[in-house]
């Protein structure tokens, strides 16, 4: 079952145009073994437990979508980033409903990994 956080949240075709288009940077916050599975091009991985660490690498200047699994991990990123006054967002329905719609997936034959 997808965590659901509506105010947090971002459609999967959203953020892709907004990728293409440049308008986001994309934060992935899976396990090492999750993001060498499958993953979506242009992301930045950044595990869970080091983005305390690495928060002043991301930018302010473009919105920051972060995403996992399911929705719930980029849910917590995505609320601490805006409470620390970063425009943030979760992928909704993460990599998951990302992949279910279609969405491409690197590398070529990549999946979504198990949790």
């Amino acid at each position: 079952m997808a965590f659901a956080a509506p105010e947090l949240e971002i459609e999967p075709e959203e953020l892709s145009e907004r990728l293409a288009a440049g308008e986001v940077q994309l934060v992935d916050v899976r396990e090492p073994y999750e993001w060498e599975a499958g993953r979506i091009e242009g992301a930045r991985h950044v595990e869970l437990e080091r983005l305390a660490s690495q928060a002043e690498t991301i930018g302010r200047e473009r919105p920051v979508v972060f995403m996992c699994r399911l929705g719930a991990r980029s849910a917590l990123a995505a609320q601490a980033f805006r409470s620390a006054g970063w425009p943030a967002w979760s992928l909704r329905g993460g990599l998951t409903l990302w992949h279910e719609r279609g969405l491409p997936i690197v590398p070529e034959g990549g999946h979504v990994a198990e949790h």
